[in-house]
């Protein structure tokens, strides 16, 4: 299985941390460490994932997301 370390940044909003999770799970990934940090209205996480999957398949998701600011990593 491949690893891959994410950082999302989002808009701080009550549903944010759960939405994001479930993506990450509805396309097959596992989360094997997630830190979160909340300033201000944004919410940032790095996630380590791990997946038979390609990335690519996470990604294209991810960016979809309204509340997603930014993505890095990978």
């Amino acid at each position: 299985m491949k690893t891959y370390d994410l950082t999302i940044q989002a808009n701080k909003r009550p549903e944010t941390l759960e939405r994001l999770l479930r993506v990450i799970r509805h396309r097959g990934f596992e989360v094997i460490a997630l830190q979160t940090q909340t300033e201000n209205n944004t919410i940032e996480l790095n996630v380590k994932v791990q997946s038979e999957r390609t990335i690519e398949l996470l990604l294209n998701q991810l960016v979809k997301l309204p509340d997603v600011v930014s993505l890095g990593g990978v």
